[in-house]
């Protein structure tokens, strides 16, 4: 195991990390974007985006971006690099708002959490059919854990902890089961090949009808490449 430091809400810190990464000249096999921060009061990253949307969502569509060409170079047929982004239950009551991303208007903690939850699952989707369309053997999924015990709530309201403190024993999974779905989706023989799915439980299931709109996919993909700044190679690809 080897630390290499990545900090998912500043775009040059992304930029240095694969630049570390890539030095090591290291096959990648597997990434699993993970980082988070919920319910979050109204706040930017260094770069002045959303913290939700910025930490959530943009740093995780840039550093995939950035690391696509190491991980096409590592798949292979038999054998493809898999691409596992964890999202949410709450996409299915988000709303993307492709002219307020960052939530300017009016902000709300829920409703921006869920915007980047849904964002993700719209990026799976997009990324999929774009490594599809250029025959790359990587695969793109994306996991619900589901409901797990871990400091992601301390920004909840007070009677929320009392109660998820009395209650965690019962409803909330732990971390480990919490992971469970990512190692599934990142090492499962089950799921070689598979791309575009929407795990949760180790099982594929449907996500909200909005992430299958594809105009909508395209135009996330598009706005996303603009704000982290990288070309938009998905233009050649209908």
């Amino acid at each position: 195991v080897e630390f290499l430091y990545c900090d998912l809400a500043s775009m040059k810190s992304i930029r240095q990390f694969v630049q570390r990464f890539r030095a090591k000249n290291c096959p990648l096999h597997v990434l699993v974007n993970n980082a988070g921060v919920m319910l979050v009061p109204e706040r930017k990253t260094e770069d002045g985006f959303e913290e939700h949307f910025g930490l959530n969502y943009l740093g995780h569509f840039l550093l995939t971006n950035l690391l696509l060409d190491t991980l096409k170079q590592s798949g292979t047929h038999s054998h493809n690099a898999r691409i596992i982004t964890v999202s949410s239950a709450t996409h299915y009551v988000g709303k993307l708002h492709l002219n307020d991303l960052q939530s300017r208007c009016s902000y709300s903690p829920h409703g921006a959490y869920a915007q980047s939850k849904l964002a993700l699952v719209l990026f799976t989707y997009r990324l999929q059919h774009l490594l599809t369309a250029n025959g790359s053997h990587v695969t793109a999924n994306v996991v619900d854990p589901g409901v797990v015990n871990t400091e992601l709530y301390k920004h909840v309201f007070w009677v929320v902890k009392v109660a998820k403190w009395m209650t965690a024993w019962l409803f909330f999974k732990t971390p480990e089961e919490g992971a469970s779905t990512s190692i599934y989706a990142a090492v499962s023989p089950e799921m070689e090949g598979a791309g575009g799915c929407y795990l949760y439980n180790e099982e594929r299931t449907k996500s909200a009808d909005v992430a299958y709109d594809e105009e909508l996919q395209k135009r996330l993909w598009t706005e996303s490449c603009k704000m982290v700044g990288i070309s938009d190679e998905s233009s050649r690809v209908p």
